[in-house]
């Protein structure tokens, strides 16, 4: 049994019984630590136990009650965690607590910042370190661990409970939990992080199975449709090989695409939709643009925002023609969460190019390059640029 396999399948369930049996998050990270770098030590001597989970969290345990023996203030609580440690140690699989769900909800409560939602995810559930965390959001180790103590510190003065929310309360807030995933995803795709977009992909299957709801499957869908073209990402849609993309990644995304919108349609069963209409066109000519355009529709109703516009106006040039499709970019000229949005500028730049319009392209691109936020996104613009500059 790999060792690294394990930590990662029982990091997060460890953390997430600790949290919900001591109430205190940073005693259960340290004491999660303390429990892997005990396994680190001895496991490679012993062998892995037969039970993995329950060795972890039996140390764990153990960690917390010294750590908590040393404070004073925690003493009243003491005696009742020595009970816990002395009783036997849990079942393995499915007997033991599987209190991620609880975790997850925790993480992107909406008393939170949205910043910090996605960060927390990672270094809780994903068990990111913080330096890690800081170099998949692109700020300095400092200005994340300020955010994450933040976000720890408000889930103790408001008293955020730990609990998965009562079914009427899913609603308002599982789109918070799908958001912190899909961020994390986009942070890892836009920036060729595929260690990051995979991390994400995973609790995206972890959240499935804990909580199987339409919009789950969705996410996961949407996820791998769009992962599954990764190799490829460097060109255009209509410029990538095909046959670097990951056919079994697509015909799962796309299955789950279709389970996701049986019954009712949800906004990321919607755009799972979409990417498989795209990812099973043999090639772009093929592409069902007229579908295309129709889920844009669907998803506007479910929710409008001025990013949807955008994509709605980029396939409706691809049906009735790229002066069409511009038309509709520039009625979305005002809208300031597209100000500094660079797909924007680059959408335009393309229609633009496509109409012969270069200098003008040329440029939007410029616009476009000084408003990306990664490297490989610079990279892929700067090659637009120079290859209209390049023209006769």
């Amino acid at each position: 049994m790999d060792v690294g396999q394990v930590f990662r399948e029982e990091r997060g369930r460890l953390l997430a019984t600790l949290v919900k049996r001591f109430g205190d998050l940073d005693l259960a990270e340290e004491v999660t630590s303390d429990a892997i770098e005990a396994a680190l030590k001895h496991w490679p001597v012993d062998g892995v136990p037969d039970r993995p989970g329950a060795w972890l969290l039996t140390t764990a345990r153990r960690k917390a009650v010294d750590r908590l023996r040393r404070d004073q203030v925690h003493a009243a609580r003491l005696a009742l965690l020595q009970v816990e440690v002395d009783r036997a140690d849990p079942p393995i699989g499915d007997g033991l607590p599987d209190e991620r769900l609880e975790l997850f909800f925790t993480c992107a409560h909406p008393a939170l910042a949205e910043e910090d939602r996605g960060a927390l995810t990672l270094r809780c559930l994903a068990g990111f370190t913080t330096p890690e965390v800081a170099r998949a959001y692109l700020v300095p180790v400092t200005t994340m661990q300020q955010r994450i103590v933040r976000a720890k510190k408000k889930i103790k003065e408001a008293r955020i409970p730990f609990r998965v929310p009562d079914p009427h309360e899913l609603p308002e807030r599982l789109p918070g939990v799908l958001q912190a995933v899909y961020s994390i995803f986009t942070e890892g795709y836009a920036a060729q992080r595929d260690d990051l977009a995979g991390e994400a992909i995973r609790l995206a299957r972890i959240l499935r199975g804990l909580l199987p709801d339409r919009e789950v499957t969705g996410l996961l869908a949407l996820m791998l449709l769009i992962h599954a073209r990764r190799d490829a990402r460097a060109e255009l849609l209509e410029d990538q090989d095909r046959a670097l993309w990951d056919r079994d990644m697509i015909n799962e995304g796309s299955a789950l695409a279709e389970r996701a919108l049986t019954g009712g349609h949800g906004p990321y069963g919607v755009q799972a939709a979409i990417n498989a209409l795209h990812d099973e066109a043999p090639d772009f000519g093929s592409t069902d643009w007229p579908q295309i355009v129709a889920l844009y529709d669907v998803l506007t109703a479910l929710a409008p925002s001025p990013v949807v516009a955008l994509n709605r106006a980029a396939a409706i040039a691809m049906r009735d023609g790229a002066a069409t499709g511009l038309a509709l970019l520039d009625a979305l000229a005002g809208e300031p969460r597209l100000r500094d949005y660079h797909p924007y500028r680059a959408a335009r730049a393309d229609l633009l190019h496509r109409l012969g319009r270069d200098a003008e392209a040329a440029q939007a691109y410029r616009e476009a390059i000084a408003l990306a936020g990664t490297e490989s996104e610079q990279a892929f613009l700067r090659r637009r640029l120079t290859a209209i500059e390049g023209q006769p």
